[in-house]
């Protein structure tokens, strides 16, 4: 009895300090979403892939939060916002490859609206960068990714890749697959925060 209690008040003590210190409460910073952006990156393949075009294409964050730490972070991404960049195309060209890349054959954009993230794990990878590891929702499937992310006072940017069929998504295939998109797509991101925390106790 006289062990336990000289153990208890140290524990005590120990709890009310973890309750004290800053974050104890999880303050979260919402993404900023008009600043921030992602950019994906379809490569053109295939025997007469010189008659074909790479696509550029933004993808605006609707919403998302990331704790101050870093540790926790999700965004989602509507699918039925994502425009076609291709500058070097003309507006009926691009217009078309919208169309396509957001109906049935692709995206399926009124099915799936939404694309998230979010994370299940955050690593230091460096003395400004993060190995981020989670689960994206995308086409009606959840697969785990990981993504390096580099960090400057809260302005996180990287780049990780994706497969398509990985989401139940056939590639892009024209004149018996002479002509086709690469299964693996290229994402680019910058995602920056609003200075004010939410706090966000649970």
């Amino acid at each position: 009895m006289y062990k336990r209690s000289r153990i208890m008040p140290r524990s005590i003590i120990a709890f009310a300090l973890a309750a004290l210190a800053p974050g104890a409460y999880g303050q979260v910073h919402a993404i900023d979403t008009s600043n921030s952006k992602l950019v994906v990156h379809a490569f053109k393949a295939g025997l007469f892939s010189g008659f074909a075009d790479n696509h550029e294409i933004e993808a605006p964050v609707a919403e998302g939060t990331i704790d101050e730490s870093g540790l926790q972070v999700k965004f989602v991404i509507d699918s039925r916002g994502l425009k076609v960049l291709d500058p070097q195309l003309s507006p009926d060209r691009r217009r078309q490859v919208q169309e396509r890349m957001l109906g049935p054959e692709v995206l399926d954009s009124e099915r799936f609206p939404r694309i998230e993230f979010q994370s299940t794990k955050v690593e230091q990878a460096g003395p400004a960068s993060m190995l981020v590891s989670g689960k994206l929702s995308l086409h009606g499937a959840v697969r785990p990714i990981s993504i390096k992310v580099h960090n400057d006072n809260g302005r996180y940017q990287g780049t990780c890749s994706i497969k398509q069929q990985d989401f139940g998504i056939t590639p892009i295939r024209i004149a018996g697959g002479t002509v086709k998109v690469k299964d693996e797509l290229k994402i680019d991101f910058d995602i920056r925060t609003n200075t004010q925390p939410n706090a966000a106790r649970n």
